[in-house]
């Protein structure tokens, strides 16, 4: 127990220092399931594994920001949160007679064990490319046992579009389908730009956004290619332009002005303050 920790504490026995311990997630589990029990809370009752969807997405999206905020308290918090979204689910689940928490976890830990033979069993990898290689070759025998056979099939269609274009990259590269190097992907968002221009001037809409699409797709696999995450670079880049886009706006504030009445070279102005400032 940290110093914090104890100092939080309460009394010895009491039902918060019981959750408080957190030696094993049982403790959700039980709390979730009074919960949804008759007397529990309405809110909680009426939902469905439908209806939380939205927060399962929601809270994934939190856990990130937590990650790019770097504060560890809001880190666990969400992850915490995220937890809740999975055991409660999980219990949902288990009203309709599916399956368990236990069972969840169970599944995990055993598909874990499966896919890292090199961990738990006598395989032995030169790095860690060969235990990617590994893990999907395992996963597609998985898969057929299933009857399962398109490797795509197992990329989430909810996806954020840039992520799911990564991990389609990803497969379809499993197999050999993929550029030798960087620059043929590089190459590639020169000739789909172009073709976008084509679209664009003969103003055909439905081309036009076909064009961007693979246009993106390409970018998103130059960004695989060079081993950056497209989604975080993107996120970077709305992060600093909403700081500087509040500087431009505290600024036109605190000269009595109103961006909507500015011309575009005070507004560029501002605009140059604020990449000064603002990293």
């Amino acid at each position: 127990m940290t110093e914090r920790d104890s100092k939080d504490s309460a009394p010895h026995g009491s039902p918060e220092t019981d959750l408080r311990r957190g030696e094993n997630l049982p403790e959700l589990v039980d709390v979730m399931q009074r919960l949804l029990a008759p007397g529990g809370c309405p809110w909680d009752r009426e939902q469905t594994l439908a209806s939380l969807r939205p927060y399962v997405i929601e809270e994934a999206f939190e856990v990130v920001d937590a990650i790019d905020g770097g504060s560890p308290d809001a880190l666990r918090d969400e992850l915490g949160d995220l937890l809740l979204q999975i055991v409660f689910q999980a219990e949902l689940a288990r009203q309709k007679g599916w399956f368990t928490p236990n069972d969840v976890v169970v599944a995990i830990c055993e598909k874990l064990i499966r896919r890292h033979p090199h961990v738990f069993g006598d395989v032995r990898v030169s790095g860690a490319d060969e235990v990617v290689k590994n893990w999907e070759a395992i996963k597609q025998k998985e898969k057929g046992a299933k009857g399962e056979r398109g490797r795509l099939e197992g990329v989430p269609r909810a996806l954020p579009a840039l992520l799911r274009a990564v991990r389609v990259g990803e497969k379809a590269a499993s197999v050999g389908y993929d550029w030798p190097d960087a620059s043929g992907a590089r190459a590639k968002i020169d000739e789909e730009l172009r073709e976008l221009d084509e679209a664009a001037a003969a103003g055909d809409q439905a081309a036009m956004e076909g064009e961007l699409g693979d246009a993106l797709f390409a970018m998103a696999s130059y960004a695989r290619k060079q081993g950056l995450d497209p989604e975080a670079a993107l996120r970077g880049t709305l992060a600093r332009f909403s700081a500087r886009f509040a500087h431009v706006e505290s600024a036109a504030r605190e000269r009595g002005m109103e961006l909507a009445k500015m011309t575009a070279a005070e507004l560029d102005g501002l605009w140059r303050e604020a990449k000064a400032k603002t990293a």
